[in-house]
């Protein structure tokens, strides 16, 4: 797998640096990026993280608009104006500042949360309640799609 998976909960020590579990760092370095690159995520109370493979899916994104227009300055600001680049030290410790702490609620833990082409940073307790409706929301989707194939299925052989 290329990709970062799992989830996995660790304490900021009392000089404010978090390890990055193992299997997320070994993503990164394969990925060629330094260090760890953020943004306080637009649509959850998390922080997106990544390196090269998350920059070229904003990239990607940004490329649909025209640029100097409106929606792009936007989506710049909220994807490159509010992040941050963090290092690494050799242990595999980030300090994460202040601004992305406090929109994310973080307290002395955190939950990495693996997402293919980036991972979240959550506050563990705020995780446990996305992780729920997470679950939900998928099953649900499951449920649709497969009512949906079905009446493919059933269209096709009439």
């Amino acid at each position: 797998m290329n990709g970062f998976v799992s989830h996995i909960t660790n304490r900021i020590d009392r000089k404010g640096r978090v390890s990055v579990p193992a299997a997320f760092r070994q993503v990164l370095s394969r990925d060629g990026y330094e260090g760890l690159y953020c943004y306080p995520s637009i649509d959850m109370p998390a922080i997106d993280a990544g390196g090269n493979a998350l920059l070229a899916e904003i990239d990607k994104r940004l490329a649909r608009f025209e640029t100097f227009t409106e929606d792009h300055d936007y989506l710049s600001t909220a994807f490159f104006g509010q992040s941050d680049h963090l290092t690494m030290d050799a242990e595999g410790r980030i300090g994460l500042t202040a601004s992305l702490i406090d929109y994310a609620g973080i307290g002395d833990e955190v939950t990495f949360v693996g997402q293919g082409y980036k991972f979240q940073i959550w506050e563990p307790s705020r995780y446990r309640e996305h992780e729920a409706e997470a679950r939900r929301r998928a099953m649900a989707l499951r449920k649709s799609a497969g009512s949906q194939l079905a009446l493919r299925g059933a269209e096709g052989s009439s």
